[in-house]
């Protein structure tokens, strides 16, 4: 393969929003709250930013289109702005715009910054929107809850696994989350819950019930970028960079016969395998500290720790249960909430997840701070598990 990313660009500065239910502002003011934090994190002047991504994958209704809403809110100075929408790896896909413009040489410092305001559509989950005029065939009566508790069944029939006991993993994934997010003050959710509570709640599309599921929510992060050695001339040390970031898209074979049988995400497999020779990782499961993962269902995050490989196939079950993911387990996942408890404003997910890698490393987490970790894994999924959009990105510190 190519020489990769690994290195070539350090993260400086990072910003988050308030995530959750924000009626008092608009998506301008959620960029704002985010790139001042991020701002004044990484130490620059905001004239010093040389190109900016934005991505949105369904704010543009309220914000409109192109580069403009990112240049007008935050009074940028007259630079190049490309949007990038690709589902929920958007956010993934602006900080991978960034970092190949500054690795390229194109600029020494640039931005990407993902934000959604999805209260404002007047939708309990996320509204309808065009999929193109010919893809309706490929997801006929398609509903989210039902496409993945689909997943769900051909991952236990698959590996003969009790329904009972997987109905139990998937509700420590929902209380593992609900205790991390419990201890994050920019969560939308921040309540722990108990198994019970779990089991006993309405159900969605069996075996999913409510709180297997994510929601959607308001919300904006972004990051600046650079390379190691301007970084370095800033007088910035212990620097956080950039070891891979990859991405995999489905091309239509997982819906076109039966060589998928609908227990894993091919994608996912890809582009984590890629992600690691990137990284120059040969162990994951060794190697990684922690890991945000994609948990818009709690069977999403099960399934996805194995398609990682960090979990052996098959495997996951037993791993979750054993408090492998916990924040205290060997290897903690969701360790600021997930999208079980920050919701989904879908532009901006990746970018938060990267947020608290960055946060991680640098030992600033708080209550939620893990011990002495250098590698983190990031992993987005927007669509359904027979068509998707996947990114795995890893981040570390310089030299790991």
């Amino acid at each position: 393969m190519a020489n990769g990313i690994r290195d070539k660009v350090a993260i400086i500065g990072m910003g988050c929003s308030k995530f959750g239910e924000r009626w008092d502002c608009d998506a301008e003011d959620l960029m704002v709250e985010a790139f001042e934090e991020c701002i004044e994190d990484a130490g620059i002047d905001f004239k010093e930013i040389q190109a900016a991504w934005l991505a949105t994958a369904i704010e543009e209704i309220h914000v409109g289109k192109g580069g403009l809403p990112l240049a007008f809110a935050l009074r940028l100075p007259y630079i190049p702005v490309t949007r990038v929408e690709n589902f929920c790896a958007s956010g993934s896909e602006a900080l991978r715009g960034a970092t190949y413009a500054v690795a390229s040489g194109a600029c020494d410092i640039a931005l990407a910054l993902g934000v959604e305001k999805l209260k404002d559509t007047g939708y309990g989950g996320l509204p309808q929107r065009s999929r193109g005029s010919l893809n309706s065939m490929w997801w006929a009566n398609y509903s989210a809850p039902g496409s993945f508790a689909q997943l769900a069944s051909a991952y236990r029939g698959k590996h003969g696994i009790d329904a009972a006991e997987l109905k139990r993993a998937m509700a420590h994934i929902s209380i593992k989350s609900h205790d991390n997010g419990a201890k994050n003050p920019k969560a939308h959710l921040q309540r722990q819950i108990t198994e019970e509570q779990v089991l006993s709640a309405p159900m969605v599309a069996e075996p999913l019930g409510i709180y297997d599921c994510c929601g959607v929510s308001d919300g904006a992060a972004c990051a600046i970028v650079t390379t190691p050695e301007i970084a370095k001339a800033m007088g910035k040390k212990d620097l956080i960079t950039v070891k891979a970031l990859q991405l995999s898209v489905s091309n239509g074979i997982e819906a076109g016969h039966n060589s998928w049988d609908g227990s894993y995400f091919m994608t996912a497999r890809i582009a984590s395998k890629r992600a690691y020779e990137e990284a120059g990782i040969r162990n994951p499961r060794e190697e990684i500290s922690l890991a945000e993962v994609h948990d818009c269902f709690s069977i999403t995050e099960l399934v996805t720790m194995e398609d990682l490989y960090l979990s052996p196939e098959g495997g996951a079950v037993k791993d979750v249960l054993d408090g492998f993911y916990d924040s205290d387990g060997g290897l903690p996942c969701q360790i600021d909430g997930g999208l079980k408890c920050f919701g989904h404003p879908i532009g901006s997910s990746g970018l938060r997840m990267i947020y608290e890698l960055y946060l991680q490393m640098q030992g600033r987490a708080g209550k939620r701070q893990v011990s002495n970790p250098t590698m983190g894994l990031t992993h987005n999924l927007g669509g359904a598990p027979h068509q998707n959009v996947c990114s795995v990105a890893i981040i570390g510190q310089m030299g790991a």
